[in-house]
C-alpha cells in the first residue's frame, strides 16, 4: 500500500517538472514585449531627414509633351502615334496659302508671293545653263560642295562645286551650299563642317551652309546603327562649327527621319530645311525651307531637279 502511494506522489511530481519545462519552452519562444509602464521615453528631438521641399530637376533626357499627338503611318506597323514636342516651336504655316503655278510652287498672304524659289544641285545634274534657271524664276541654289563615302567614309569634293557655284553667281542667284554627311562622330562631323568652310572661301554665300545627312536605304552603310544621340550631337557638331565660322547653319532632314532619329529639342537654334514630297507640307514642327518635290522641271538643267520654296528669305533681313 506504501509502495503505491510513493509512486503516485512521484507521478504527480513528474507532472509538475514536465508543466514547468512547458512553460518555459513558451516563454522563450514568445516574442519580447515591453509592458506599457516600462516604455522607453519618447524621442522629442528633430528628425534627421530635411523637410524642405526637394529641388524639382528634369531628367536631362525627359522630353516635356503637350499632349497633342502626331500621326505617322509606317508599312509594319500602320498607324504611329508621337507625342507633341513641348519645347520645339510648331510650324506657322497655313496649307491653304501654299499654291502651285506652272508646276512651281509658292506661298502667299493675301495673294502676295512671300516665299522665294531654289534648285539644289550636284554633280548629278551636270552642266548647268543658269542663265536660263534665272530667267526662269529661280531666286535661289544651294549647290552640293562636297560628301562623304557612306561604305569607305573618304571625304570627296563634288566635281561640279566650283562650276556651279560662279555660275549661279554669275547669273544673280542667291546661293547656299550643302554637305552630304555620312559622319558617325562628332570629330567626322567638325571634319565635314572644316571642309565646307574651306570649299566656300571667300565667296558670297546669301543662304546657309546645310548638313545633309542621311539614312542609307539601298545598301549597307556605315552610318546603319547610328544612335539618335550621336546623330543629334554629329548634327550640332557641323553646324556649331559652321556657326563659328560666321555663316549661317542649317539642317537638310526628311520628315520622318526628323521625327524619329533626331533629339529636336537640342537643335531648336538651327533653321530646318523640310523634305517631303507632296502638294502641302504636313510636318508638325518649323522649318524655314521645303524641298517639296525631286522631279521638277526647270529650264537650263537637263533632267529632274529638286524644287525648294524658302518661307523667310535670307537676305531680306539685312536689305530691310
Amino acid at each position: 500500500m506504501l509502495k503505491l502511494k510513493i509512486i503516485a506522489i512521484l507521478q504527480s511530481i513528474l507532472i509538475v517538472v514536465l508543466l514547468c519545462a512547458v512553460v518555459f519552452l513558451l516563454l522563450r519562444e514568445r516574442p519580447a514585449s515591453v509592458p506599457a509602464s516600462l516604455e522607453v521615453e519618447e524621442n522629442t528631438e528633430a528628425p534627421t531627414e530635411t523637410t524642405e521641399p526637394s529641388e524639382d530637376v528634369t531628367d536631362p533626357g525627359t522630353y516635356r509633351t503637350t499632349g497633342e499627338k502626331i500621326l505617322l503611318r509606317d508599312a509594319a506597323y500602320g498607324e504611329i502615334w508621337l507625342p507633341v514636342l513641348a519645347d520645339v516651336p510648331a510650324c506657322t504655316y497655313k496649307p491653304e496659302q501654299t499654291v502651285t503655278r506652272n508646276g512651281l510652287t509658292y506661298y502667299l498672304e493675301q495673294d502676295k508671293i512671300m516665299s522665294s524659289l531654289g534648285v539644289d544641285v550636284s554633280a548629278h545634274q551636270k552642266d548647268i545653263d543658269w542663265k536660263q534657271v534665272k530667267a526662269a524664276g529661280v531666286d535661289f541654289a544651294i549647290i552640293r560642295c562636297g560628301f562623304r563615302g557612306y561604305g569607305s567614309g573618304e571625304l570627296v569634293v563634288d566635281t561640279y562645286f566650283d562650276k556651279n557655284m560662279q555660275g549661279a553667281l554669275d547669273a544673280g542667284l542667291d546661293v547656299g551650299v550643302y554637305f552630304y554627311s555620312q559622319a558617325i562622330s562628332v570629330e567626322e562631323a567638325v571634319e565635314e563642317a572644316e571642309m565646307a568652310i574651306a570649299l566656300v572661301g571667300d565667296s558670297p554665300l546669301t543662304y546657309p551652309i546645310v548638313y545633309d545627312w542621311e539614312i542609307v536605304t539601298t545598301d549597307s552603310a556605315r552610318t546603319d546603327d547610328i544612335s539618335v544621340q550621336t546623330l543629334t550631337d554629329c548634327t550640332k557638331a557641323f553646324c556649331d562649327t559652321i556657326q563659328k565660322a560666321g555663316f549661317t547653319p542649317m539642317v537638310y532632314q526628311n520628315k520622318r527621319t526628323t521625327l524619329l532619329k533626331l533629339d529636336l529639342p537640342a537643335l531648336t537654334g538651327y533653321d530646318f530645311w523640310l523634305a517631303e514630297y507632296n502638294d502641302r507640307a504636313t510636318y508638325y514642327y518649323d522649318y524655314r525651307m521645303w524641298q517639296y518635290c525631286s522631279d521638277g522641271k526647270i529650264p537650263g538643267i537637263k533632267g529632274n531637279v529638286d524644287l525648294n520654296i524658302c518661307y523667310r528669305p535670307y537676305g531680306e533681313e539685312t536689305a530691310s
